[in-house]
């Protein structure tokens, strides 16, 4: 299980990691293409590899939780309710994103804080929503499951966070020089 799990987790970061790079590379690559064609082009790539991790994700929470028939079949609603939650959140988070990409190269720190404050309400509500859905999970499966699916949840987010942050480059205003 230990080795699907951090297998399943690395194949959803890769995937996150090709949008990232898709993204990054859209942003500071000379037009070659028309822009309303290469961004659409991008905007089908994201939403693809998007799908995919949400996929990814989905099965390694259901391997590591190893849940019998009867528990499945209370869990995947409640799983598919909160995927679809965090989904809408993530555009948010994919937003936020393209609006960095967008100001790079003129960063003020205005926009700085605009960015880094959009970044932390992001995670607050993340965490939130988290939260909200362990209390779902634990009031139809026990504390137990709902407790690994928090730490589950929390593994395959920090993987995700690593690969896009890592990606993205700092943050560089007048005022950092």
């Amino acid at each position: 299980m230990k080795n699907a799990l951090f297998f399943c987790g690395f194949a959803a970061a890769a995937l996150l990691l090709t949008g990232s790079n898709a993204m990054a590379q859209a942003a500071a690559a000379p037009a070659a293409k028309p822009a309303a064609a290469k961004k659409t082009n991008i905007d089908e790539e994201i939403k693809m590899l998007r799908k995919d991790v949400r996929e990814e994700k989905s099965k390694t929470m259901l391997s590591a939780l190893e849940l019998d028939a009867d528990q499945t079949a209370k869990f995947t609603p409640i799983y598919k309710s909160f995927e679809a939650d965090l989904a809408k959140l993530n555009d948010l988070r994919e937003a936020n994103i393209r609006e960095y990409a967008k100001n790079y190269n003129t960063m003020t720190d205005n926009k700085a804080d605009e960015l880094v404050n959009q970044a932390i309400s992001y995670y607050k509500k993340r965490t939130d929503l988290i939260a909200n859905y362990y209390d779902k999970i634990r009031a139809s499966l026990g504390t137990g499951t709902a407790a690994r699916f928090v730490q589950v949840e929390s593994m395959l987010d920090n993987i995700i966070d690593l690969q896009i942050q890592s990606n993205l480059p700092l943050i560089i205003t007048a005022s950092s020089h």
